[in-house]
């Protein structure tokens, strides 16, 4: 993997022509720049592209290195990172949830510094983040048009939203209008800006944060937004040993967050991967039969207001194919749903008043069927 980690400059995203009707976008020379006047790139770029994935094995180096990376960068979360993982490898969304200095941002920071972008000239870099505010406009996220007085024609100048991972911090400080703009973008990876469609990277990736504590002046997320993210995981605080370890090597623990010894990945690897977990994961009918069952639960049970979506079972199998195979299992099995069961539905779910703790209420319900899949074989004929 050492020709995919040398650093070389990268295309400047430039902002598009809008005026040409019907033909084809012309792109533009003026290049899209940060506040210090620098064209904006990715990190790390590389204009050799790694040997494809093809296979169980190598979608599991590629789990092994971005683990290795974010644990480096990251202490004491060995699950959060495994779930996020799995995320990325099932092209699903997260939103975490926790108390302010937990490493969410952090940990979505590290996501990114794992990826090398192979492919520079899209104009489209490995991460962005997005503040999120009270004041914030959908054309801060989306992106908008500007004139350009030289050729006294109008360009569209890309968001911050056209990145392979966008960090969307506090996501829940910010309007149900802004909020609504990454509607379209989670669920279909593209953009609709002036009544023209731009898509998005396949790697397109949300990872958003929200603080459960402070909940002045801020917006709830809708169900609809909700459903789109395929985990919600709540961070709880890390174990006292770890937090020691922390305080105590803080400095060296900073510094070993970019290590150059820890290989990363590039895009074309995981959307490898991806394709190798959907294609080679095996899922009996019997799985099937279970997420329609465990789905039709939640609708009928009394605790439950509103049971989980189709969306909700559809975005559940690649998610479950990825955790099989960190586990190195060519088969889905009732443990990997056992072990994102909760995640994946409690917050889906709209629970009555008075019910119990959502992720005991949805384990409940998945036993019976969990019982059910554990008595046979669900491996390949």
């Amino acid at each position: 993997m050492s020709n995919v980690n040398r650093t070389v400059p990268a295309e400047p995203a430039r902002p598009v022509d809008i005026t040409g009707g019907g033909e084809e976008e012309a792109v533009s020379t003026k290049p899209v720049s940060g506040e210090d006047g620098r064209p904006l790139q990715s990190k790390y770029v590389t204009d050799k592209l790694a040997p494809p994935i093809t296979d169980l094995e190598g979608a599991f180096g590629v789990f092994h290195r971005i683990r290795q990376r974010l644990r480096a960068a990251v202490h004491g979360r060995d699950d959060v990172i495994d779930l996020i993982i799995i995320a990325v490898l099932a092209d699903g969304h997260v939103l975490l949830e926790d108390f302010p200095g937990s490493g969410k941002t952090t940990l979505a920071k590290a996501l990114g510094d794992c990826i090398i972008d192979d492919k520079p000239d899209d104009n489209i870099v490995t991460i962005r983040r997005i503040q999120f505010t009270p004041d914030l406009l959908p054309s801060d996220v989306t992106g908008t048009t500007v004139f350009d007085p030289n050729t006294n024609r109008f360009f569209f100048r890309p968001g911050p939203i056209f990145a392979h991972v966008v960090l969307a911090d506090e996501i829940n400080r910010t309007s149900p209008k802004v909020q609504s703009a990454l509607l379209e973008a989670m669920a279909e990876k593209q953009v609709t800006v002036d009544n023209r469609t731009r898509q998005l990277d396949p790697f397109f990736l949300v990872i958003a944060t929200q603080n459960p504590l402070d909940l002045a002046g801020t917006f709830p997320l809708p169900n609809a937004q909700l459903d789109r993210f395929l985990f919600k995981i709540r961070m709880t605080h890390i174990a006292p040993q770890a937090e020691y370890e922390i305080l105590k090597n803080f400095r060296t623990l900073k510094a070993s967050a970019d290590r150059d010894d820890l290989p990363r990945v590039t895009r074309t690897e995981i959307l490898d991967a991806r394709t190798v977990v959907a294609n080679q994961i095996f899922v009996d009918d019997k799985v099937h039969q279970a997420l329609v069952s465990i789905g039709q639960r939640t609708r009928n049970d009394e605790r439950i207001l509103q049971g989980a979506s189709t969306r909700a079972l559809v975005l559940s199998v690649p998610a479950l194919q990825a955790r099989a195979m960190t586990q190195r299992r060519n088969y889905v099995s009732s443990d990997d749903i056992d072990a994102l069961c909760d995640k994946i539905f409690s917050h889906r779910l709209e629970f009555a008043p008075g019910a119990d703790e959502p992720a005991k209420v949805v384990k409940e319900l998945c036993g019976q069927e969990l019982e059910r899949l554990a008595k046979g074989s669900l491996q390949r004929g």
